[in-house]
């Protein structure tokens, strides 16, 4: 069974840390930070993301399950990604499961911290994998104009 991701005090941290490295341009290369505004507030919320490229595009997962990104990116349709001194607005379109089934792959055997979120691995059936698309989303970004 799948861990579910609890935003605690520890989770927080962790992000701040994260967060501020990033900014710096520090850290694996895959991180970023998302900027997406809230559905509800419209207030910018900032939070760290990994980003997958495959084939020539990039993609963003929600790694550890169901999260205000997710939601804020769907009802938004943009997101800015940031990483030391560049910034970059993309379109998001939510991947159909052909295409983000190798995603969803590629992203469990690189980002190892959120494995245990998933009840798939990088070798499971393809089904297996599809199924995961229920709790962990997956976008294709699309560089806006």
């Amino acid at each position: 069974m799948a861990k579910t991701y609890r935003l605690g005090r520890a989770n927080r941290l962790t992000n701040l840390l994260f967060r501020a490295l990033t900014r710096l341009g520090l850290g694996a290369r895959y991180r970023h930070i998302l900027t997406v505004p809230g559905r509800r507030t419209g207030r910018l919320y900032a939070t760290p993301v990994d980003v997958i490229e495959l084939d020539g595009s990039r993609y963003l997962v929600a790694g550890y399950g169901p999260a205000g990104w997710v939601r804020n990116a769907r009802a938004a349709g943009e997101v800015t990604l940031s990483r030391g001194r560049r910034t970059t607005r993309f379109r998001v379109v939510e991947a159909e499961a052909e295409e983000a089934i190798p995603v969803l792959r590629q992203y469990i055997t690189v980002i190892r911290v959120t494995r245990a979120y998933f009840d798939a691995s990088p070798n499971s059936p393809d089904d297996a994998v599809a199924a995961e698309l229920r709790r962990h989303a997956v976008f294709r970004l699309v560089p806006a104009p």
